[in-house]
């Protein structure tokens, strides 16, 4: 069975190979699943694999220099028996998220499915012999809410990865590097995965930076093989430069689209063509780290997501799961908090764009057709200066109780709205309804 599906796979990928053109050109459907993507606004990333036993973060291995040897003994005693996929979804359901992004691999090469490229997965290699891949997609479709795939470019596993910089650090790596080796295998797993575990909303690479810029990962290759598995399939690429072909929409760690204050996004223009989108933690670590409590509170966490989608660009929110399967307390109890908030005011994120005012000092804003939202974090007094000419302005509300707002037109052409108080809380939210512009 294992040798009868690697042949197909590679049968797929010759075929998706001879089909790849010079210019990629999306599909009918991948366009609508960008459209979609935007419009959910916000996602639970989830990083989990064995390195969660050792709580010290994902990069443990490298981290701590551990002998791939060794390290794969962890495996062995990997039994998340707490694991509960409804559990998970339904958690990130209420807290408003509209997908989900789980590590399939990460660098340390170890599978979170059930693959038939290698036995160093969690079905074969562990006691828990359970595919969380597999289960996670079947609550995700039941509930509503769209898979995303984390793949990892590199392995600090595998001895046919050409070593990059970071693997060449470890020890006792038994090189034997073999790049067609290794690029059929990260393609039948694509495969599996494309092909077995329902629809897939997009797959998220990372990795790339593990080598030089002049290194031919075969991208257009593998995204081509991509795309004519599952066409409305989005393609992004954390390799923290400017959009590849064939790529769908441009991700941002740690920063939001134009910020550079992680060190990640130096240089790395923000598209004006693909959907958006920021990952970034709730703690400091990815992994789960028994030591991480620097935990953002869920106030902070709220002004990201709506800060976010006033920049145009989706929120990734990272929960690093126990050994367990058990998402920390910490965790929960934020997700809670950001649901109460989108259960309320999730109109004036779901659905919108950035808005016709760029973010300021004061806040962002969002828009939705002639609706726009302004989003106020710090305003220390009662009035509220935006550039727009009142004769654009139709009518102006607070969205929390509706009570009608007195808009005058200031010295320089701008609106002057005037606010009941001092904004005070995590988001003062007012709404504006633009006058629809003639056309001529």
């Amino acid at each position: 069975m294992r040798k009868l599906f690697t042949s197909l796979t590679a049968a797929l990928f010759l075929g998706a190979c001879g089909a790849v053109a010079q210019t990629y050109h999306p599909s009918p459907e991948n366009i609508q699943a960008r459209k979609q993507f935007q419009d959910m606004k916000f996602g639970i990333f989830i990083h989990w694999g064995i390195y969660s036993m050792l709580a010290d973060g994902e990069w443990v291995q490298h981290s701590k220099r551990i002998d791939r040897n060794e390290y794969s003994h962890l495996a062995a005693g990997f039994c998340p028996s707490r694991f509960n996929a409804r559990e998970w979804v339904e958690a990130f359901k209420d807290a408003g998220a509209g997908y989900v992004t789980i590590t399939s691999r990460h660098h340390d090469g170890f599978s979170m499915f059930g693959t038939d490229a290698s036995s160093y997965n969690i079905v074969d290699a562990t006691p828990f012999g359970r595919d969380i891949l597999k289960e996670l997609a079947g609550e995700c479709e039941k509930q509503g809410l769209k898979l995303h795939i984390y793949y990892s470019h590199m392995d600090w596993f595998r001895p046919d990865y050409p070593a990059g910089s970071t693997s060449k650090d470890l020890p006792h790596r038994e090189a034997k590097p073999d790049w067609n080796s290794y690029f059929n295998f990260m393609n039948t797993q694509l495969t599996e995965i494309l092909t077995g575990y329902g629809k897939i909303g997009a797959v998220w690479f990372d990795g790339m930076w593990d080598h030089a810029d002049n290194f031919d990962w075969q991208l257009d290759e593998q995204y081509a093989l991509i795309h004519r598995l599952q066409p409305a399939c989005l393609i992004g690429n954390n390799h923290h430069s400017a959009p590849h072909e064939g790529e769908d929409f441009q991700l941002f760690e740690q920063d939001l689209p134009g910020e550079n204050s992680a060190g990640f996004s130096g240089g790395q223009k923000v598209s004006d063509a693909l959907p958006l989108e920021s990952c970034q933690t709730m703690n400091s670590t990815w992994g789960y780290s028994i030591t991480d409590k620097s935990y953002k509170s869920a106030d902070e966490l709220i002004r990201r997501l709506v800060k976010s989608a006033g920049m145009n660009s989706n929120l990734l929110l990272n929960i690093g799961p126990r050994p367990d399967g058990c998402l920390p307390d910490e965790a929960m109890e934020r997700l809670k908090e950001i649901g109460k908030w989108t259960k309320r005011y999730g109109e004036t994120i779901f659905g919108t764009r950035g808005g016709l005012i760029k973010p300021c000092q004061w806040g962002v804003s969002t828009q939705k057709g002639d609706t726009l939202y302004l989003h106020i974090f710090h305003l220390e007094e009662r009035t509220l200066t935006i550039p727009l000419d009142t004769k654009e302005i139709k009518s102006a509300r607070m969205y929390d109780d509706g009570s009608k707002l007195k808009i005058r037109k200031s010295g320089n052409g701008s609106a002057l709205i005037s606010l009941p108080a001092t904004p005070q809380g995590v988001d003062t939210i007012v709404e504006i309804v633009l006058r629809k512009q003639k056309r001529g």
